[in-house]
């Protein structure tokens, strides 16, 4: 079974994008999933999307991470899935989706896509992990703990992400880990240790959520405010009628297709 895909990217975030509505995608074929996701012996990305017919919205999104297991929600990745389903006409301008996390709304924007996240839950300030910094928390529709530190670029991020990611603070799920400073100019830098894909991702979405409502939270920033991703790209955390909102770029990279049963 040959499988169709758009690799897109949101801000540095890359994917795995596919058509699903006719559920055919072998979701339950871990070794697969990792042997596509992996960048060596693989087409590569951070997460697999995938496009499902919903009742109750435009369509539904599936993401999977390339360890082959699901999560509820994916910033960035909602972000690339409604370009794709505006693109394919799937969706209007203005769509829902389903994720695990809830209904999202987005909107497709010249060169920009902008999604209106579920509440975020579950906010916790200044737990104590051990380290040189306390942890906050939020669950932006998946959980996030953030350190504030001096520099994020100084972090050993491969040793101090994966202490965090698997603290017993965040047992039994774990977390995701993030990194991040408040500018001088009222903007912010984050890094992101990300659950699933165990290394740094160079932008997460629903991190970048985190980062910019617990900054307003403590008062140390306005929103909207821009926060500066590891991979170079910006994004731009909002609030509108009490969602957050997240902003920025939805791009393809290329197409292609992948062979169900090919171990490459």
């Amino acid at each position: 079974m040959m499988i169709p895909f758009s690799k897109m990217h949101g801000a540095g975030n890359d994917f795995m994008v596919i058509d699903d509505t006719q559920r055919s995608f072998p979701m339950g074929d871990d070794e697969f999933i990792q042997q596509i996701s992996s960048r060596r012996v693989g087409v590569g990305c951070d997460g697999l999307l995938l496009m499902q017919s919903s009742d109750v919205a435009d369509f539904r999104m599936r993401f999977i991470n390339p360890d082959g297991g699901e999560v509820d929600m994916c910033g960035n990745g909602a972000r690339c899935i409604a370009r794709f389903a505006f693109d394919r006409k799937v969706a209007s301008t203005d769509m829902t989706f389903e994720t695990g996390a809830g209904i999202v709304e987005a909107n497709v924007l010249e060169g920009r896509v902008c999604i209106h996240l579920t509440e975020p839950q579950d906010l916790k300030l200044e737990l104590d992990a051990g380290l040189d910094w306390p942890l906050d928390f939020l669950d932006t529709g998946v959980e996030h703990a953030v350190a504030w530190v001096e520099d994020p670029a100084e972090i050993n991020l491969p040793n101090l992400g994966k202490k965090i990611r698997r603290h017993t603070l965040f047992a039994p799920a774990g977390t995701n880990a993030n990194f991040a400073k408040v500018e001088d100019d009222g903007t912010l830098t984050m890094r992101t240790y990300e659950r699933g894909v165990e290394a740094e991702t160079m932008a997460c979405g629903t991190g970048a959520v985190a980062v910019g409502l617990i900054a307003a939270e403590k008062g140390w920033v306005t929103l909207p405010v821009t926060v500066h991703c590891a991979g170079g790209y910006d994004l731009v955390i909002g609030s509108v009628s009490g969602k957050a909102t997240l902003t920025g770029g939805a791009e393809y990279v290329f197409e292609g297709t992948v062979e169900y049963g090919n171990r490459f």
